[in-house]
């Protein structure tokens, strides 16, 4: 015990024991600064001191942009870029999907191709069929009060409310004896009208060409987009007077009768219709008398 004693006297001697730090003049030995330092001063002072120096280091790194500078952290400037990239990504994406979507379509124009999905109808009117003794006929308040509302409003109405929508009036395209009419059994999606060379071709309606250049087996095409997803095609042209992204209006001349391509057999308009990426006989649409 009496040298643990000694020990801990010993240890706090050292620790209290006053010492003197002189800086001096190395010329002429005098006296500049002089400080009065025990161990456990400097123990203390240099603890505080790697405290705060810690301290401010963390602060500096969590609020000041210095923290870019250390690997793996990710400035704030980047998360939103990076979260802006994203969302674009997706619009153009959904873009992408809807324009290959579009392009497909006029591809099968150009081609030709189309697929005849064969249904069985009796599957589709299955589901649908119903069992009348387990509907109740019976005619409910509202029923009756709409009909009421109905009634009265045709009674006195002067003009007929519900008009039939007439859709978009097509011109047609060239004057002339057809010499090969629509027939989807032999993949003939058009009509051919007969024509002198250089005739004028002239557009069904109003629409914006999507497509206007030389083909090996059509020769000089056009194909104009129209509204309500129509599209109007003119292939074995001899010239064409549209490019691709003009307006034209309905009756205004896009190309000239030719007899251009592969597949022509002499001056002639092979006109095609398609809506919504299936071909439709143009004579259900247009008067070529």
């Amino acid at each position: 015990m009496v040298k643990k004693k000694k020990k801990r006297k010993e240890i706090k001697r050292k620790l209290l024991h006053k010492y003197r730090l002189v800086i001096l003049n190395e010329n002429t030995f005098e006296e500049k600064i002089s400080f009065k330092l025990s161990r456990l001063n400097v123990f203390i002072t240099g603890s505080l001191f790697t405290v705060c120096l810690i301290a401010l280091t963390t602060l500096l790194i969590a609020f000041t942009p210095l923290r870019e500078y250390i690997p793996g952290y990710s400035s704030t400037k980047l998360k939103k870029q990076a979260t802006e990239l994203t969302y674009k990504t997706d619009s153009l994406v959904t873009v992408l999907n809807y324009t290959n979507k579009y392009l497909d379509n006029i591809r099968k124009v150009l081609k030709g191709d189309i697929t005849n999905n064969k249904i069985n109808r009796d599957s589709i009117f299955e589901q649908f069929k119903i069992d009348p003794s387990s509907i109740d006929l019976t005619p409910i308040k509202e029923d009756s009060v709409l009909r009421a509302q109905v009634a009265l409003e045709d009674k006195y109405n002067l003009f007929e409310k519900n008009t039939k929508d007439v859709s978009q009036i097509l011109f047609s395209p060239l004057n002339g004896s057809i010499s090969q009419e629509y027939d989807l059994t032999i993949k003939h999606y058009a009509i051919d009208i007969v024509a002198t060379k250089g005739t004028p071709v002239k557009s069904v309606a109003d629409g914006i060409v999507v497509f206007s250049e030389w083909t090996a087996e059509t020769g000089y095409v056009i194909l104009l987009e129209h509204k309500d997803c129509l599209l109007s095609v003119y292939k074995h042209n001899g010239s064409l007077s549209k490019s691709q992204g003009d307006l034209v209006k309905a009756g205004e001349v896009i190309a000239a009768v030719g007899n251009t391509g592969e597949l022509s057999t002499g001056p002639h308009l092979h006109f095609e219709l398609w809506n919504n990426g299936s071909p439709v006989n143009p004579r259900n649409f247009i008067d070529f008398k």
